[in-house]
């Protein structure tokens, strides 16, 4: 049965939680505002609403975080991106209101568009202490959350001084606009950072940092993946403007990337990486083409599915689901409303059982089940 919640305004951008703690919460970025619904088979509702005032670009969630179907002393954190550039560490509990913690502002943060976000510490303790962010600025920015020194910064405009110390940032520049950034399921330095040219970047952060900040990006890069057609496209399009998706497969090993680029999606073995190319390569919307935004998602729950998505109301809001066993195999089509409304943002959803994604299509967010009962 498939759940719809009516937003009030164009849903930009939607992420389950990947805890096992709140694996029934979903984000759900809007025009201005912040949602946290608790999902369940037939139905969900609203435990949070954060109106932060602008458009939301990007969402993530901390591992600070538990649900009301868990435990009563239930409580949420999880950090957004808005359209004027700033960040925001949005929290509630069971006995607390909504609270809103701006950072990054002014001269200290990013000044483009944050196409996306990750908590980056791993499992370890600081999994909810640092926050990757990457841009439109050519700038990947981590973020200290719970610095141990506190720099004075001048407040947002119209805001009261900060409750706590502005975070620090770590900043990490590259060539090119960065569009995704994924953090290894595992550790706490290893980030995958793909650009809009066809390049993905696994990076370590945590390197010292070089003497010339132009070529930081080379000094953190471990490992460069390459799509070939992407990258070859984007150097030979007038005006070729990719954004393209990269992810970890949420399994314990963690060895294989994914990634959507134009109307292809692209496989990597990393335990085999062959110079840097993909093992598999495949389409997944014909029609595509430059001007049209992919995402590829992995299932955190049967790690054998990931699904593609396009922006491209050409035939209506549509996302293939693909299993990785039988990669060539076409794919299984989900028709969710018909053109020209298109999915705008999409996940997985974490529960156990039948997987389910959940997907931003107009005003609506939609829930639905990739399969059924055997």
């Amino acid at each position: 049965m498939d759940v719809r919640h009516s937003h009030g305004t164009e849903v930009h951008v939607v992420r389950a939680c990947y805890e096992d703690d709140a694996a029934d919460l979903i984000a759900v970025g809007g025009a201005h505002s912040v949602e946290i619904l608790l999902l369940t088979e037939s139905s969900c509702k609203t435990i949070a609403n954060f109106h932060i005032g602008t458009r939301v670009t990007a969402l993530a969630w901390s591992s600070r975080v538990s649900s009301p179907s868990s435990t009563d002393e239930w409580s949420i954190e999880l950090a957004a991106a808005g359209a004027d550039f700033g960040l925001y560490l949005l929290s509630k509990s069971a006995s607390e209101e909504e609270e809103i913690f701006p950072f990054g502002g002014g001269r200290s943060g990013h000044h483009g568009k944050v196409n996306d976000m990750t908590f980056c510490g791993g499992r370890s303790e600081d999994s909810s202490r640092y926050l990757a962010t990457v841009s439109d600025d050519k700038m990947l920015m981590v973020w200290d959350l719970h610095p141990t020194i506190d720099i004075a910064s001048p407040p947002f405009p119209g805001t009261s001084p900060p409750s706590r110390p502005q975070p620090t940032t770590y900043v990490v520049k590259f060539p090119y606009p960065l569009t995704s950034v994924n953090a290894h399921p595992s550790t706490s330095k290893e980030l995958l950072v793909a650009d809009c040219r066809g390049s993905i970047f696994l990076t370590d952060w945590r390197s010292d940092p070089p003497e010339n900040e132009q070529d930081s990006w080379r000094n953190s890069s471990v490992v460069e993946l390459v799509e070939p057609r992407a990258l070859a496209d984007s150097l030979v399009g007038p005006s070729a403007k990719w954004s393209g998706s990269v992810a970890w497969r949420r399994d314990p090993s963690a060895d294989f990337v994914g990634a959507a680029y134009g109307s292809r999606f692209a496989l990597w073995d990393m335990g085999n990486l062959a110079g840097g190319k993909p093992y598999m390569t495949g389409t997944s919307f014909a029609e595509g083409g430059s001007q049209f935004r992919f995402a590829c998602r992995w299932c955190p729950t049967y790690p054998e599915y990931f699904a593609v998505s396009t922006s491209s109301p050409a035939k209506g809001a549509v996302i293939h689901v693909h299993n990785v066993t039988y990669v060539y195999a076409q794919p299984t089509v989900f028709n969710i409303a018909p053109r020209p409304l298109y999915v705008r943002s999409f996940d997985f959803v974490a529960c156990r059982g039948i997987p389910r994604i959940v997907a931003a299509v107009g005003r609506e967010v939609i829930v639905f089940y990739i399969g059924v009962d055997s």
